[in-house]
């Protein structure tokens, strides 16, 4: 099995969220679309780990909010890697309440659907939620998309272990190249610093060792600190 051909398949990044009672709860997905045209309806992927399943199950409703390319590292942070049993994602973040009590999430995003749940596809690991199309809006016409091809070459994220595309590196099959400076990877979102390429959007150049970062750097996708990185 080539893990290479997988890359190859297009996704883009969204916020989907859910309420049942006072409990909102959201998560960061790659995998959302549309499945029907008349009536809309959409589909969203939710690992059976994930805290969110079991309020979209209760709530009967989910929203899909779309990530603009040049989101804030903390909104990505925020949903994709703490989960909302134990975080209240919505405590800064901007949001409406849809038609379905949905919370909405419009921080960085350019645009949000809302969907009544219609059924549920039972597999292995996810449960895969088909919506009829409730309400949506455009928030910004001029802003550009962030998939998943962006997020991964420019902003060097990777997928939470929750995530359909998520790969375990032993079996990516990768290697440390001999004579390369050490690569330190964030122990929270999986991040992976490179020296050689440096942290360009944040000031960091090219060929920065780790140990020259300033004090003060953090993880440019879920903002957590030096001492948060160990080594490759």
């Amino acid at each position: 099995m080539n893990i290479e051909a997988f890359f190859k398949i297009t996704y883009g990044l969204y916020i989907i969220s859910s309420a049942y009672e006072d409990k909102l709860s959201g998560y960061v997905a790659n995998t959302a679309f549309q499945v029907t045209a008349d009536p809309a309806r959409f589909a969203v992927s939710c690992s059976k780990n994930n805290f969110t399943v079991g309020i979209i199950r209760q709530g009967k409703a989910f929203s899909i909010s779309i990530l603009k390319q040049n989101c804030s590292r903390e909104i990505i942070g925020r949903f994709g890697y703490h989960s909302s049993a134990d975080t209240d994602k919505f405590k800064d973040t901007n949001y409406i309440t849809g038609q379905t009590g949905a919370p909405i999430v419009v921080d960085d995003c350019i645009a949000w659907f809302e969907c009544e749940v219609e059924r549920e596809i039972e597999l292995d690991t996810h449960v895969i939620f088909i919506g009829r199309l409730v309400n949506n809006d455009l928030l910004d016409k001029e802003a550009e998309p962030l998939t998943y091809a962006y997020y991964h070459a420019v902003k060097k994220g990777v997928a939470p272990k929750n995530a359909p595309t998520y790969i375990k590196k032993e079996e990516e099959g990768e290697e440390k190249n001999a004579g390369k400076m050490d690569t330190y990877t964030c122990n929270l979102c999986g991040y992976e610093y490179d020296p050689e390429a440096g942290d360009p959007e944040n000031g960091i150049p090219p060929g920065t060792p780790f140990e020259d970062l300033p004090d003060d750097w953090e993880c440019p996708i879920c903002g957590a600190g030096k001492e948060d990185f160990t080594i490759e």
